[in-house]
């Protein structure tokens, strides 16, 4: 049976949680224990997953409007960091709020996904509206960055799901050939390496945004970093998926 009040959800919550493989130190130590409390608070209050991923996006859309929208400033920089941190939160909260309620299901997993893949393109372009709009450019080619950074942030979250995806089938299929086997510890320096391409850290970095030339420079040096992960990445899934063998029936 679930629990019935928040300590004993907290407390099942830090017991159990998902894999920290290809996890960074901000969502490991960060988002996912922000995400408990606001898990075991929607408990108690009776929401569903769904009702929390739809509160993550109000809040996430909100901060990604404020940028495309709202001339720069210390306050507009405070404000889209708060929107986008908290919900990026509650986007670990639904997850766990799921686990704690024993309701998971395809159609919240399709609608988190579906929140989480059009963030990440509305964000971008919110970045693009805001450098044509409020910023004095030192050169047009400024902004290309954002175009460069939402493709490699996109090629970054489709390839992982497509690859996992994949190699889940191919498990289910019965192959043993190829499979990647369960990492029980990931090392702390993959998950330190992993911090430039964490959507935390990402969107801690609009704290700049009232500084024009530091976040130009913040955010170019982030989409560098999405850009080589996102080659890396790719490298490494195409050779999972390459090894793995499906059996003929």
């Amino acid at each position: 049976m679930p629990p019935t009040g928040f300590t004993a959800a907290l407390r099942e919550l830090r017991g159990v949680g998902k894999s920290s493989r290809g996890v960074s130190l901000y969502s490991r130590w960060i988002n996912r224990p922000l995400g408990r409390p606001a898990a075991a608070a929607a408990l108690v209050v009776g929401l569903r997953p769904n009702h929390v991923t739809l509160l993550s996006a109000v809040l996430t859309y909100s901060g990604i409007a404020v940028i495309a929208l709202v001339s720069p400033g210390p306050g507009t920089a405070v404000a889209v960091t708060c929107l986008l941190a908290l919900g990026f939160a509650l986007d670990s909260a639904d997850g766990q709020l799921a686990r704690l309620r024993r309701e998971a299901s395809p159609a919240g997993e399709w609608l988190d996904h579906m929140v989480d893949c059009a963030k990440v393109v509305a964000l971008h372009a919110a970045v693009l509206i805001s450098l044509y709009r409020f910023h004095d450019l030192p050169a047009e080619g400024w902004l290309l960055v954002p175009l460069a950074f939402q493709t490699a942030a996109v090629v970054i979250f489709c390839g992982g799901l497509l690859t996992d995806k994949l190699l889940s089938a191919a498990r289910a299929a019965g192959d043993t050939t190829g499979a990647p086997g369960r990492e029980a510890s990931p090392p702390l320096w993959r998950a330190l390496v992993l911090l430039p391409v964490d959507y935390g850290v990402v969107c801690w970095s609009f704290l700049l945004l009232a500084q024009a030339s530091w976040f130009r420079v913040g955010y170019a040096t982030l989409a560098a970093a999405h850009l080589l992960f996102a080659a890396a990445f790719a490298l490494v899934w195409y050779r999972r998926v390459a090894a793995v063998t499906v059996p003929r029936r």
